[in-house]
């Protein structure tokens, strides 16, 4: 698989605490097989990290930890190799928020975006400079040519379709136009969403709070994203978001999002694929 011969899937997930659904982490992990895992919100130490229930499974796993908070993690059934810890940048910060691999060639990140906590604070303004940070680190690794995913929760809806009322929600938290752009500045240096590609006007949603019904109501965001170089948009050949895990005891506030990377096409050379924009912000 190393060489490219072999599909790939790769899932995001926003766990919201691994130690407390380990459980149900494992039985996902077991029936649906993903090669790369990208989790955040793991909000542990590597004392407290259920390593050898993922080894059990087949995974090994890089993790960069915190207690009670934050925390980003990769698991793979593949070897690992060039673990980064933190994003980097002149900017530095001790949240444990990005982590990054290369696994069968591909560079992989778990990136954990600060979720602002309200408009106008010093936590929004260092969210916004977050964004700029991921940018430069996006250009660095288009320039390397080699090709990467970038999954995680951005904590950013970003376009209307992408939450389940744009007018009641703008100008907050997770769907305030500084965020959006953002967002979309990382997106047009030349990535792809990869669940937006092959669902150019679909309406499904990611995270849904746990108050007040929200799950019920679907009152939701799409919030937690797979963003791909072009070398893997073109090689991008199924996504999905799987809600069902939203249902039920013990379930994390976010579901997996999740693709599949085909195999490498013989003679033929990326074209990329350009962000789409096809809903106005």
């Amino acid at each position: 698989m190393t060489d490219g011969s072999e599909a790939l899937k790769i899932v995001t997930w926003n766990v919201n605490s691994i130690r407390v659904r380990i459980g149900r982490i494992a039985d996902w992990l077991r029936k649906q097989q993903p090669d790369v895992a990208l989790l955040q919100e793991i909000k542990t130490l590597e004392a407290g990290f259920p390593r050898l229930e993922l080894e059990a499974l087949g995974y090994q796993a890089e993790i960069w930890g915190e207690p009670s908070y934050n925390g980003v993690a990769i698991l793979s059934r593949l070897p690992m190799t060039d673990v980064a810890r933190g994003l980097p940048g002149p900017v530095e910060d001790n949240e444990a928020r990005w982590i990054e691999a290369t696994v069968a060639g591909i560079r992989v990140v778990s990136v954990y975006v600060p979720n602002g906590t309200s408009i106008g604070s010093d936590r929004f303004a260092f969210k916004l400079a977050y964004f700029g940070r991921m940018q430069a680190r996006t250009r660095t690794l288009l320039d390397s040519d080699q090709p990467f995913v970038i999954g995680g929760d951005f904590n950013v809806g970003p376009y209307p379709i992408d939450v389940y009322d744009p007018q009641e929600l703008e100008g907050t938290v997770c769907y305030h136009k500084d965020e959006r752009q953002g967002w979309r500045a990382l997106a047009f240096e030349g990535l792809t969403d990869a669940w937006r590609a092959l669902n150019p006007r679909g309406t499904d949603y990611s995270w849904w709070p746990y108050q007040g019904r929200a799950l019920q109501a679907d009152h939701g965001l799409r919030i937690d994203h797979l963003m791909l170089s072009p070398e893997l948009a073109d090689r991008l050949t199924a996504a999905g978001i799987d809600r069902e895990e939203r249902l039920g005891k013990q379930a994390s506030d976010h579901a997996p999002v999740w693709c599949t990377i085909g195999p490498l096409p013989s003679n033929r050379q990326s074209l990329g694929h350009r962000p789409q924009a096809a809903t106005a912000a």
